[in-house]
């Protein structure tokens, strides 16, 4: 698929620069959004505007029927204020792909992917559907290395969310017990807290003024405050300890473990928005 976009690319161009006074670095193409917008989309409007004195949409109207008779290419359609959207024909890209299997080197054509895959809530044992979702991120991954490629493999663990707390509850509510209580339990702790999830689901389904009791939990455990934190802290550890273990059987490994704690704790999401004002890539909403 990346040799058929290049070639893909060149095309565009040549056609672009018959009429544009356009350089092969102002030819941005980049997914789109949404694949009801089509499948990539070009930018290059926005790069010409200001040579050619013109509006970027004004652009995109008149090249759209320029690039929608190349091969490869299904539709072109102008969207926003100058995007200009591309369908291609991915019948022909596969044509393409096996046409020429066999007969080139397999080679790395990317940098760095990430593939992420498996994402179990911490909160009990892994089921058949997760070993689906890993069996089939680790078939990815291990077909990119294959093909050269560098491949760093995530599981992000969400050990914050609403499933952990729901444990949480159970332990420190229905079970009463104590995070040295937890460490003496007999038998695999992964199946303790499946049956306790279950419990609390019914229990809170039975008890609705359990939900505030509940809620000071999450609350305590986004904040970092102890007893609910420790107590978070040490089942989502030791349940991500019995997964890792269950996905060795497998032959699934990691290479990074991202936990939604640590990017709260280090205030990520603060950086991250002071970034987006910064360069006002986001804008305040005064109605609607």
């Amino acid at each position: 698929m990346i040799a058929f976009k290049s070639h893909l690319k060149e095309a565009i161009y040549e056609r672009l620069r018959a009429v544009y006074p356009i350089e092969p670095e102002e030819l941005d193409m980049a997914p789109t959004p949404d694949p009801g917008m089509g499948d990539l989309a070009l930018t290059f409007p926005f790069q010409l505007a200001k040579k050619l004195r013109k509006a970027p949409r004004v652009i995109a109207q008149e090249a759209a029927p320029l690039l929608a008779t190349i091969e490869g290419i299904v539709k072109a359609e102008v969207a926003g204020g100058g995007f200009l959207n591309l369908w291609l024909d991915k019948g022909a890209a596969v044509a393409e792909a096996v046409r020429i299997a066999g007969r080139t080197a397999l080679a790395p054509e990317e940098g760095k992917i990430i593939i992420e895959h498996t994402n179990i809530n911490p909160n009990k044992a892994a089921h058949i559907g997760h070993l689906r979702n890993a069996c089939l991120g680790d078939t990815l991954a291990r077909c990119l290395r294959y093909k050269g490629e560098t491949v760093e493999v995530q599981n992000y663990i969400d050990d914050t969310g609403v499933q952990v707390v729901d444990v949480v509850f159970g332990v420190m509510e229905l079970e009463a017990k104590t995070v040295e209580d937890l460490e003496r339990l007999p038998g695999k702790f992964d199946y303790y807290c499946w049956d306790l999830y279950a419990r609390v689901s019914a229990y809170l389904a039975g008890h609705p003024e359990a939900q505030a009791r509940k809620s000071e939990i999450m609350k305590g455990i986004e904040h970092g405050r102890d007893p609910e934190y420790a107590m978070s802290r040490y089942i989502s550890r030791r349940i991500v300890r019995a997964h890792l273990a269950t996905m060795a059987r497998l032959g699934v490994a990691y290479d990074v473990l991202p936990c939604e704690s640590t990017i709260l704790h280090l205030k990520f999401w603060e950086k991250a928005f002071t970034l987006l004002r910064e360069r006002q890539a986001i804008s305040l909403a005064a109605e609607g």
